[in-house]
């Protein structure tokens, strides 16, 4: 099994959920995050006067998957997150040893 963390622009989110949810995966976790990477963030004016925003909204999105699974969901967000321009986001990839399910107590990729 594997944790999949993807951070999206905002915008992109509705495309990706939706193309994943197409390919079967079944389960996921969304938070509001910000940061930076190398975009850095702009200046905006409000009131007359410029600031500098340094963190960017982005949605992130947690999924564990089955190993069969991983290629084609990766694949599926690259597709459907990419503008081609800074700032598009990063996906992350991670080994899940073991996944338990808190109601019946099943493990593994049965508790997915």
């Amino acid at each position: 099994m594997v944790k999949v963390e993807a951070i999206v622009q905002m915008n992109k989110f509705e495309f990706v959920k939706d193309a994943l949810s197409q390919l079967g995966v079944e389960g996921m976790t969304v938070s509001e995050v910000r940061g930076h990477g190398r975009q850095k963030g702009h200046t905006e004016n409000y009131r007359g006067r410029e600031y500098s925003v340094d963190l960017i909204p982005k949605i992130k999105i947690e999924l564990v998957l089955p190993d069969n699974l991983v290629d084609s969901a990766v694949e599926t967000i690259i597709q459907t997150a990419r503008s081609g321009k800074i700032g598009d986001g990063k996906i992350f990839l991670s080994k899940v040893d073991e996944v338990i399910r808190i109601r019946n107590e099943e493990r593994g990729v049965a508790a997915l």
